[in-house]
């Protein structure tokens, strides 16, 4: 409708000479008077913004950094960022709030009607990720019966968690910056912990049981895919192209400036030191975050598949990639 008006627009107006129009934002219509112009052209160069979501932790904001700070242009587009947690993410997602937003791959499956995935931003565990920690050593076989405090149910870990004790099981919900604290103070016999978590839980004492990254690479040889960059499709796939290569041109301003990036990650690295947070952003912001590539792309589709065969997620998920 748009691209219609605007033809209509330029039809009203006198043709003088063949040039295309000014930065071949349209192909097929030619340049006309620049003075006649000039309203035009301001209209069509008004700001689209694009709201963003992810969470406060130190790979999310190594990835965003270029796009929170000004660090590279983005032409028509304006980045506003909200930052909260993943699970709060995922809900948003169902509603469809945010243009842009982190997702979970497991909260990725409610939402397919609404978004596309990026191929850039993905956060893969090869080998590592997810882990359940106790107050004293346990085996997973301990884990059945058990109290599990979990950062959400949309999680991919509490996904994750579900394929390795099926419904064995009870758990609660918290933020994912208490749950330590939680198993810690014996409120729960277990905790399920994401993010930084990962790199501290032995500070307080705790042990671990299982790393579901290192469960899931022993058991089909690929990595675990935990969360990407879920895009609104009413953007149309141009916009949804353009905004992805924001995206990944983001990404690879923090690799490339990583002191600096990092420097601003740090602010969300809670208690992670420089060192221990430069390891935790190497662990998720890599190649693999520049793009799922083949195999990543193969491990969400497994990961999705056998949560459907275990009727975690109610129906099968078509993917579908920009970028």
């Amino acid at each position: 409708m748009v691209r219609i008006w605007i033809k209509s627009r330029i039809d009203q107006l006198s043709p003088s000479g063949c040039d295309r129009f000014p930065s071949g934002l349209f192909s097929d219509l030619h340049c006309l008077d620049p003075h006649s112009l000039k309203p035009l052209t301001n209209e069509l160069l008004m700001p689209i913004t694009i709201n963003v979501g992810h969470s406060p932790d130190p790979d999310d904001a190594f990835m965003f950094h270029a796009l929170a700070n000004d660090k590279i242009p983005t032409g028509n587009y304006r980045f506003t960022h909200t930052l909260q947690d993943i699970e709060t993410l995922n809900h948003r997602a169902q509603r469809g709030e945010l243009e842009l937003t982190a997702v979970s791959l497991h909260g990725y499956a409610y939402v397919t009607d609404k978004y596309a995935l990026c191929a850039c931003g993905a956060s893969i565990g090869d080998n590592y990720g997810p882990m359940v920690v106790t107050r004293q050593p346990m085996g997973i076989g301990d884990l059945r019966g058990k109290k599990i405090a979990v950062p959400g149910t949309l999680t991919t870990a509490f996904l994750a968690l579900k394929l390795l004790l099926g419904d064995t099981f009870t758990f609660e919900v918290h933020p994912f910056d208490e749950i330590l604290n939680i198993v810690e103070a014996g409120k729960a016999d277990a905790g399920l912990i994401i993010h930084e978590g990962q790199l501290t839980f032995q500070n307080q004492g705790l042990h671990l049981v299982v790393d579901l990254g290192r469960w899931w690479h022993e058991d089909t040889g690929l990595p675990l895919p935990l969360g990407g960059n879920a895009i609104r499709k009413d953007l149309g796939q141009k916009g949804m192209e353009e905004v992805t290569v924001l995206l990944k041109q983001s990404i690879q301003y923090g690799l490339d400036h990583r002191a600096e990036a990092l420097a601003h990650a740090l602010q969300y690295g809670r208690d992670l030191d420089r060192s221990q947070a430069d390891k935790f952003v190497g662990m998720y912001v890599n190649d693999w975050t520049l793009d799922f590539g083949p195999r990543g792309r193969e491990a969400v589709s497994l990961l999705l598949r056998r949560a459907y065969e275990a009727r975690i997620i109610p129906k099968p998920v078509e993917l579908e990639f920009i970028g």
